[in-house]
């Protein structure tokens, strides 16, 4: 018998591991196994679009891990929008798809993380306002202390892959800081306490 979970645990941890061919393998065995089920065939969409652009595809999949919790089919039909949008133009979507991991303001899209902070107590959290800006504008960091407050809440949010991707853009700019090794044992912890939940 098919072990549907651990299944999907193992894809999402090749995923993870930017392993998306075994990633893609899994996600296409489950796809074809149980039809009915409509999140395989979107984790085999971001497998796709890592062979494109791997950051993009990260991204995406937390959006979309985050989000459906919430509301599935809204968060299916939001990846679909994305795509349908653009007549299946992976180029042109991955113009709507903005690179998160810049951290300089050499763009009209481009948020100060003073501006982003105003911006989560208007839609009145964290989760709500990166939702509205993660595909779409970058977060401009110019100070280690804002760096740090800004990835602990991007855990604290399970926005995973996007701290983690953060993490590795910045570490060596803070490689020898004793914040950045507590901000990786707090993503393991995260992950451990997720795991364990599912």
């Amino acid at each position: 018998m098919i072990n549907e979970k651990k299944l999907l645990n193992d894809a999402n941890s090749y995923f993870l591991n930017k392993e998306f061919d075994k990633a893609m393998f899994i996600y296409a065995q489950l796809s074809s196994v149980f039809k009915y089920n409509k999140e395989y065939p979107i984790y085999a969409l971001f497998c796709d679009i890592a062979n494109e652009d791997v950051n993009k595809a990260l991204s995406l999949f937390d959006y979309f891990t985050v989000a459906k919790e919430k509301d599935i089919d809204e968060a299916i039909e939001y990846v679909h929008n994305v795509v349908d949008a653009y007549d299946g133009d992976i180029d042109k979507m991955m113009g709507l798809l903005k690179d998160l991991t810049n951290s300089t303001v050499d763009s009209l899209d481009a948020i100060k993380y003073e501006d982003f902070k105003t911006l989560i107590q208007t839609r009145g959290s964290f989760r709500v306002a990166f939702e509205d800006i993660m595909f779409s504008t970058k977060v401009a960091i110019d100070s280690k202390d804002d760096f740090f407050d800004f990835v602990t809440k991007l855990i604290e949010n399970d926005f995973s892959t996007t701290a983690y991707s953060y993490l590795e853009g910045f570490n060596e700019y803070f490689a020898y800081d004793s914040k950045i090794e507590e901000l990786y044992k707090k993503l393991e912890e995260k992950k451990l306490a997720t795991t364990h939940k599912q």
